[in-house]
């Protein structure tokens, strides 16, 4: 899309960047993406005792938004009990440079913070 003088930043960079928050908004988004990636497959159970903190009302949630917008797939395992199992899918695997970039930066700034 062409710049023009006027508009410094494409209408499309300004959408897609709008877009991408949302998507990964939200205090525990990111720390579920990070876990389920860390574990290949997690349960839901394991990912409440890993995301501490966090609610079961809240996780199912989040957990949904991530199915609606194809990040995660969910698997109903045929155990006794049945059991619920979360993977990433491709897309998901997109965004995790993005996760590990802002693990870095947030590493450097508790740091700087901390004066260390």
């Amino acid at each position: 899309m062409a710049v023009t003088n006027n508009d410094k930043v494409p209408r499309e960079t300004i959408l897609a960047l709008r877009d991408a928050i949302e998507l990964l908004s939200g205090k525990w988004k990111f720390c579920i993406l990070h876990n389920i990636h860390t574990n290949e497959v997690m349960r839901f159970k394991d990912l409440k005792e890993h995301a501490k903190g966090i609610s079961p009302k809240v996780l199912s949630k989040e957990l949904q938004e991530l199915e609606d917008n194809l990040l995660i797939t969910r698997t109903v395992n045929s155990t006794k009990p049945i059991t619920v199992s979360y993977r990433l899918t491709e897309h998901a695997l997109e965004s995790y440079p993005v996760l590990e970039s802002l693990i870095e930066f947030g590493i450097k700034h508790r740091n700087l913070i901390k004066g260390k």
